[in-house]
């Protein structure tokens, strides 16, 4: 921890030297994007430089005590030595609190991404029942929430919707829903009262600032066609709804909930920019250690992170091996029940690693 520390810190300076040269003061979209980096590394720097002061003041009165011969002299260092003990652990604990939210991805908003997998249209189902448990666990923390693109299946269930979510801590608290839930249930289209085991996955994505992912109109392909919905529902008559293929990543995202073509197309851009964030963060991610690797994988969409079991009631997250039998509550948003362990199991992870 403290060798990475040393480095954010060293950073910092770095960053201050560069600020205050005038070629970068005249290039503003330079000087604002250092400025950014170096708020977000402040709060650690001032934490990490205070824990230095009060233990190089430990080191000393520690020294002093080993020397001293004096009773009444000993009793005051002994008093202050605890004093100084007591303090560096309570700014050890805030430090490692802070440099936790350093390494985390902070973001004002986030995307979620809901999208039937294997078992047709009950994989539908159970992504609307999720979705619906989702909304209801963001209205519970009264983050603000808007469907950017959806796409119903025949028996109203969702073959994929996109959510954006806007709030405080929204993306730390949800980041790990990122992956392959299972249920296992009756199917409303089972008459003969059969379990059928079905998947969705679930991708949570922060939304960057525009700034961090550079898109030139070149590399895009915007097609137009004409919103369409099950039933004859919210069917268009003007091409308004928006595909955007991104060329050289062959990433497609489309969106027809709104009239308005051009407010499509801001939609779509968004869960562009965030999309293609995730593929390079994705890249860099294959170029270090076996070791990252594998934690990072521990939340990777391909695996399957968690089973829901109507008939026992019973939700089962298999990346902590923790087992609730509150199912109907969790289904009715109050997911922090398990998302609470998950997440601080992986908080802790993420320290011990420092």
């Amino acid at each position: 921890m403290l060798d990475k520390l040393a480095e954010i810190e060293k950073r910092f300076d770095e960053i201050e030297a560069e600020m205050a040269k005038p070629e970068t003061i005249s290039n503003m979209e330079e000087y604002k994007k250092l400025a950014r980096e170096r708020t977000e590394l402040k709060e650690v720097v001032e934490t990490y430089r205070e824990w230095k002061a009060v233990k190089g003041e430990l080191e000393k009165t520690r020294e002093l005590l080993g020397h001293e011969t004096d009773e009444d002299m000993k009793g005051l260092a002994r008093e202050e030595l605890a004093d100084l003990e007591a303090s560096l652990e309570k700014i050890d604990g805030a430090l490692r609190e802070k440099l936790l939210r350093k390494t985390e991805k902070q973001a004002k908003s986030m995307f979620l991404e809901i999208r039937a997998g294997t078992g047709g249209e009950e994989a539908a189902l159970f992504a609307r029942d999720l979705f619906t448990s989702y909304m209801k666990f963001a209205e519970r923390m009264r983050w603000k929430t808007e469907i950017m693109s959806s796409s119903i299946s025949d028996l109203g269930g969702f073959k994929e919707v996109i959510l954006v979510i806007e709030g405080k801590d929204a993306f730390n608290t949800l980041r790990y829903e990122s992956g392959v839930h299972r249920v296992q249930r009756v199917p409303e289209t089972e008459a003969q009262g059969r379990i059928h085991t079905s998947t969705v996955t679930v991708a949570v994505l922060p939304e960057p600032e525009e700034l961090e992912v550079n898109i030139s109109p070149d590399e895009l392909r915007i097609d137009l066609y004409r919103s369409s919905g099950p039933g004859g529902q919210h069917v268009n008559t003007t091409d308004s709804a928006v595909r955007i293929t991104h060329i050289p990543t062959g990433t497609v995202v489309t969106c027809q909930d709104e009239k308005s073509q051009h407010k499509n197309k801001a939609k779509a851009m968004r869960v562009l920019r965030a999309r293609l964030k995730e593929k390079m963060e994705g890249e860099k991610e294959q170029e270090i250690s076996d070791e990252r690797k594998k934690q990072v994988g521990t939340g990777d969409r391909s695996e399957r992170i968690r089973t829901y079991n109507f008939p026992q009631g019973r939700v089962t997250d298999h990346r902590i091996g923790l087992t609730l039998y509150k199912l109907p509550d969790i289904m009715n948003g109050y997911i922090d029940d398990i998302t609470g362990p998950v997440t601080a199991h992986f908080q802790s992870e993420a320290l011990k690693k420092g």
